[in-house]
């Protein structure tokens, strides 16, 4: 057992666990923040993307051990009210259906409208192909990115 003090949602938090215990493990069995989900656990799904330094990555195939000082970002810290952008285009267009995937979807596309503020349908599929939505939503994704690119501009109509 090791102990690291982890940057989580800009608050430090200090866990006593193996080397190789995967980030997902510590966010949800840790430090209770469950909106990190476990999907394939392989990487493959994206359920568990959360941000390292702004940087999507699948917390299910990172151990501690390789977080070092980066900065975790969860579903949980992209906003203190539920009022990002994203969140609030989820909203008003009810773009989940069961839900599980979204928190992954949403921390993709958060990263995708940093990079690229009025992402292209192409862009927005190239970047979340590899997060997979077994309910099949990716119309309402893809119309809930627009809808976030166009409430992060100040285009509310």
């Amino acid at each position: 057992m090791s102990q690291y003090t982890l940057n989580v949602n800009n608050v430090p938090k200090t866990v006593d666990v193996a080397d190789d215990t995967p980030l997902l493990w510590i966010l949800r069995d840790h430090l209770h923040l469950v909106g990190t989900k476990f999907g394939c656990g392989i990487g493959q799904c994206g359920a568990c993307t959360v941000h390292l330094d702004g940087v999507p990555t699948r917390a299910c195939q990172t151990p501690v051990s390789s977080v070092g000082k980066s900065k975790i970002t969860t579903i949980e810290g992209l906003s203190k009210n539920g009022d990002h952008p994203l969140q609030q285009a989820w909203q008003e267009l009810d773009v989940p259906q069961c839900g599980y995937c979204q928190a992954g979807q949403i921390m993709t596309a958060v990263a995708l409208l940093k990079k690229s503020p009025q992402p292209s349908d192409q862009e927005i599929d190239a970047a979340l192909e590899g997060n997979l939505c077994r309910c099949g939503t990716y119309l309402r994704i893809r119309a809930g990115i627009h809808r976030a690119a166009e409430i992060a501009a100040g285009r509310n109509a």
